[in-house]
């Protein structure tokens, strides 16, 4: 059975010219991502034959706490229960973290992968986009100790968020970037390629979201744009390559996200979303990043 791949939601190089060494505060502008904890519940949406898959079910959990000059902290717990056409379940759970200074120089990642609570794969490591910004360097330290060098240009998984609002919000429909976030083993970088719809009719911008979610926190107040977003390897750059995997969903101007579908070619899953948490913002003590 297929092990399910996840890479941020508040998952380059830019069509309109942005550079990955520009500071996000550069980018984010009026655009401030509030912190919170959002809970989706996971459904399998359809599956092919080849997928081996006959049924689905599970629980995504993501956290986003920081700021401007603390830096963003990323969390996603990504758990389930897979039944294969032969009637074997088995237990997929995903659990990565990042850290990513406010100015994009830095991101820490550490992504482990269990199965059946037997933990399979950790990955750990920390990119620096060093003071030239012309390349990031990349130092893993498991699952063993290896140095890499990429291009400076490519986006650090805030950035690319803070980014693909703040084209929305200039009305902009397309997004194209490469994107590292530690993501296979700490050595892919994705060519992504985002399109951006219109911003959803005021009337509208409460589908998908629960009515404790509406009590919680004022979204039909707050703009939001359908996003689709397909990650390419990088190695498959023909005119006709097939994106590894695409993921859609709707992005309120303040980081929060509804309606997730991910489409990984011979199956898809679906997340609803059904809690929203309101964290904290990290007080700033006077340093940006760490």
């Amino acid at each position: 059975m297929a092990a399910l791949r996840y890479s941020g939601l508040m998952i380059g190089v830019l069509t309109f010219a942005f550079s990955g060494s520009m500071p996000i505060a550069a980018v984010a502008g009026a655009v401030q991502f509030v912190p919170h904890r959002a809970v989706y519940d996971i459904s399998l949406a359809r599956a092919s034959p080849g997928s081996g898959i006959s049924e689905m079910s599970g629980r995504m959990v993501y956290e986003l706490v920081g700021s401007d000059c603390a830096g963003y902290t990323q969390k996603m717990r990504f758990v389930t229960r897979i039944t294969g056409r032969d009637g074997e379940a088995q237990i997929n759970d995903l659990r990565t973290s990042s850290w990513e200074q406010a100015e994009g120089k830095k991101l820490r990642f550490t992504t482990s992968q269990y199965r059946n609570d037997h933990l399979e794969e950790t990955t750990q490591g920390n990119a620096d986009r060093g003071k030239s910004g012309d390349t990031v360097k990349v130092q893993l330290t498991k699952p063993g100790h290896k140095g890499l060098e990429i291009s400076g240009d490519v986006m650090f998984p805030m950035q690319h968020s803070l980014a693909l609002i703040a084209a929305a919000k200039r009305g902009e429909d397309v997004l194209m970037a490469e994107l590292y976030d530690g993501s296979e083993k700490g050595e892919k970088v994705y060519l992504t390629n985002a399109f951006i719809g219109h911003e959803v009719a005021t009337a509208e911008r409460l589908e998908g979201v629960p009515l404790g979610v509406q009590a919680k926190v004022d979204l039909k107040g707050r703009p939001v744009w359908p996003m689709a977003i397909s990650y390419f390897d990088p190695q498959e750059t023909q005119q006709d390559s097939v994106p590894s995997y695409e993921l859609s969903f709707r992005l309120y101007d303040n980081g929060i996200s509804t309606k997730l579908f991910i489409d990984y070619g011979d199956f898809a899953v679906e997340g609803a979303l059904t809690d929203v948490t309101l964290l904290e913002k990290t007080k700033c003590e006077g340093q940006k990043g760490r």
